[in-house]
């Protein structure tokens, strides 16, 4: 919030940062929903006429009413919120992340005694449209890690980069966090540190392990143990923005017509890996999944080609 954090919001973030080990990014979008919850109450009456552009600056509200009016919650407020944010064109993604973190600061409130139940409990999350993760196919994905140009520093650390991400199966943020003594040459694999805090052994493949190598060999700054392993041109931590821009430049010019994203590159590692016949356990770790209801989306990924290529293959596929 630009304006000060009411008191029971503040101690919330705190809670789910020092207690529940909530990234500090994941922690200011929690915030940001809050913030948008309280400038919405803290509108006129008739909510479902507002849009999410409409919305009132927090700075003259007085902090004891607008406290008031979160512990006086009712359920059919939280619909008119919800109706507002589609009024306003928030994607159904959108819409279920901000209750998610309203039922959240409200299931906080009970445990604290604040109030006796949830009013955000009651209400049911919209349906989500089940959109199949993109991912590319292995000549698309030997395209992509062979256009680097190795012979100069900045492409030797991109081929690096793009290995890393497909060989352990990465988020951007778990990328661009390694340090040089995250990597462990002997076992093959390298030390995540995911989502939550939560660590976890990652798996390094040959090429990604000599790509790293010859990255390190040839990259500005200093290669200590604590040092990032990835750094742009003035020897600090690359960001994941620069990422972004280096994979969308690469997929163009290895013909891909799709946008590339990184998470494509994780999307490619699971699916490829249940190809090849790796059990969905194996690869719910290697991924870093909480739930393995997380990693099952890969199984309809590779249902859906097995009957492709079935009905390719089968004389009788077509009937008849």
């Amino acid at each position: 919030m630009h304006e000060p954090q009411l008191a029971l919001i503040a101690e919330f973030l705190a809670h789910i940062e020092a207690e529940r080990n909530f990234s500090p990014h994941t922690v200011r979008s929690y915030l940001a929903d809050l913030h948008q919850f309280c400038q919405f109450l803290a509108a006129d009456d008739g909510h479902a006429e507002l849009a999410a552009d409409d919305l009132p600056d927090l700075a003259d509200v007085r902090p004891g009413r607008l406290t008031e009016r979160l512990l006086a919650l009712e359920p059919l407020t939280v619909r008119a919120y919800l109706a507002m944010m589609r009024n306003s064109g928030y994607a159904k993604a959108t819409i279920a992340r901000k209750l998610a973190s309203l039922r959240s600061f409200y299931k906080h409130l009970v445990r604290t005694e604040r109030i006796e139940a949830s009013p955000v409990s009651v209400v049911r999350t919209p349906r989500q449209d089940k959109r199949l993760p993109t991912f590319l196919d292995v000549p698309q994905m030997e395209a992509l890690l062979s256009a680097p140009d190795t012979s100069t520093p900045a492409g030797a650390r991109d081929r690096a980069i793009l290995e890393t991400l497909y060989s352990a199966g990465l988020r951007i943020s778990e990328l661009v966090g390694l340090d040089v003594g995250d990597v462990d040459e002997f076992s093959g694999a390298v030390r995540i540190a995911g989502k939550g805090r939560k660590e976890r052994l990652a798996p390094l493949g040959g090429r990604a392990a000599e790509a790293i190598e010859a990255c390190l060999a040839r990259r500005p700054g200093a290669t200590g143990p604590a040092a990032p392993l990835f750094v742009n041109r003035f020897g600090t931590r690359l960001s994941g923005r620069s990422v972004r821009r280096m994979l969308a430049t690469y997929a163009r010019q290895s013909g891909i017509a799709f946008h590339v994203s990184p998470h494509a590159l994780r999307h490619s590692f699971a699916t490829h890996m249940l190809d090849a016949g790796a059990d969905l356990r194996s690869v719910q770790e290697m991924l870093g999944h909480a739930s393995l209801s997380t990693t099952q989306i890969y199984t309809h990924l590779t249902t859906r080609r097995l009957k492709a290529v079935y009905s390719r293959a089968h004389p009788l596929a077509a009937g008849g």
